[in-house]
C-alpha cells in the first residue's frame, strides 16, 4: 500500500507505534494514551462484536461526533503502508477505509465513513471515524419499523450497490455488508447512506477466497458447495439477502437453499425479479453489481 503520505492523519502515532515486529515501547503507548485523550472525549458505548468495541465521541477543539473503535491488539490485522519514504505495519482495516473513503478531509463525501486518526495504545488499538449526526445503523431502524416500503428501500439499495460498485473499483472487498453495518441517516426525505466496520474487508483478488470472513447467515451458496467464493457474486448475494430483510423478514442462506424463505409475491413484480437475480444459487447466474445498477426497479 501506499497512502501518497497524507490521505490519512497518522501524526497522532509515531512511527516507533507501527513497527514491523509490531514491538511497542511503553513510553510510546503513554504518549499515544496522552495524545488520544487531550484530543479526543470518549463517551457511551454504541456496540460491541467480534472484532471489537465502539464507542460514541467527541473531537474536544470543534464537538465533531466521531466513533472511536477500540480493538484487542491480537485481533488487529496489519498491512504495510509507505509513509514519508518508510515502510510501517498500519491496521488493515484503517488501510482500506482510507483507500475507500479517505481521511480527515473527506468527511461526508463519501458512502463509507471516513479514518480520522489511529493510535497504537499497546493492548489495544484505536480508530477513530466520521460518526454521522443524526443517524442509526439500518439494523436498528428495522427493529422499530419490521420492514421498509419499496420507495424506502430502493433509495438505500441503490445508494449501496453504487458504494459496493466503487470499493470494488478501488479494490477493496467489505465482505460483510449487511443492516447493522449500514448507517442511514433519516433527518431528510432522502436518506443518507454510510458503510462501517470493514473490520472482515480484505482486497479483492483473481483467486478466489476459501476462508468465510462475515457473517454466518449471509454465506453465499457456492462456499457450502465448493469452498470458495469471489468478490463480485458474494457482493451481490449479500445485497440480496439485504434487500430481503429489508423488504420482508429475516433472511439466511441455509433457510434459503432449503426453500424454507420464498420471495414474497406481494411486492412488485420488478422487486421480485431483482431478488430473483441477486439470490441466484449458481453464481455464474447471478447478476452483477453494474447489472444490478441498472434493473428496472431502481428506474
Amino acid at each position: 500500500y501506499d497512502t501518497n503520505a497524507g490521505e490519512v492523519s497518522l501524526s497522532s502515532c509515531s512511527p516507533s507505534t507501527s513497527r514491523q515486529n509490531n514491538e511497542t515501547p511503553s513510553c510510546s503507548v503513554k504518549t499515544n494514551r496522552e495524545k488520544f485523550e487531550a484530543k479526543y472525549l470518549q463517551l457511551l458505548k454504541l456496540g460491541e462484536g467480534g472484532q471489537g468495541t465502539v464507542y460514541a465521541g467527541e473531537r474536544k477543539t470543534d464537538n465533531l461526533p466521531v466513533a472511536i473503535k477500540r480493538i484487542p491488539k491480537a485481533a488487529v490485522k496489519t498491512g504495510p503502508v509507505v509513509i514519508n519514504g518508510k515502510t510501517h505495519m498500519v491496521p488493515l482495516e484503517g488501510l482500506l477505509m482510507v483507500r475507500v473513503a479517505g481521511g480527515a478531509g473527506s468527511l461526508g463525501k463519501h458512502a463509507a465513513v471516513s479514518l480520522l486518526d489511529w493510535y497504537d495504545l499497546g493492548p489495544e488499538v484505536l480508530l477513530v471515524m466520521e460518526r454521522p449526526v443524526p443517524c442509526e445503523d439500518l439494523q436498528t431502524y428495522l427493529d422499530k419499523n419490521l420492514f421498509l416500503r419499496e420507495d424506502q428501500a430502493k433509495n438505500i439499495m441503490k445508494q449501496l450497490v453504487e458504494a459496493a460498485i466503487k470499493m470494488h473499483s478501488l479494490g477493496v472487498f467489505h465482505r460483510d455488508i449487511k443492516a447493522e453495518n449500514v448507517l442511514v441517516d433519516f433527518s431528510s426525505d432522502v436518506p443518507r447512506v454510510g458503510i462501517i466496520d470493514f473490520g472482515s474487508a480484505c482486497l479483492v483478488t483473481e483467486i478466489p477466497h476459501n476462508s468465510f470472513c462475515g457473517t454466518p447467515s449471509y454465506v453465499p451458496p457456492e462456499f457450502f458447495r465448493l469452498g470458495t467464493y469471489e468478490a463480485g457474486p458474494s457482493t451481490v448475494w449479500q445485497l440480496g439477502a439485504l434487500l430481503y430483510e429489508l423488504v420482508d423478514s429475516y433472511f439466511t442462506t441455509r433457510k434459503f437453499l432449503r426453500k424454507k424463505i420464498t420471495i414474497n409475491t406481494m411486492l412488485s413484480k420488478d422487486c421480485q425479479d431483482l431478488l430473483k437475480v441477486c439470490l441466484a444459487v449458481n453464481p455464474q447466474e447471478r447478476g452483477t453489481l453494474e447489472q444490478i445498477l441498472l434493473h428496472p426497479w431502481f428506474s
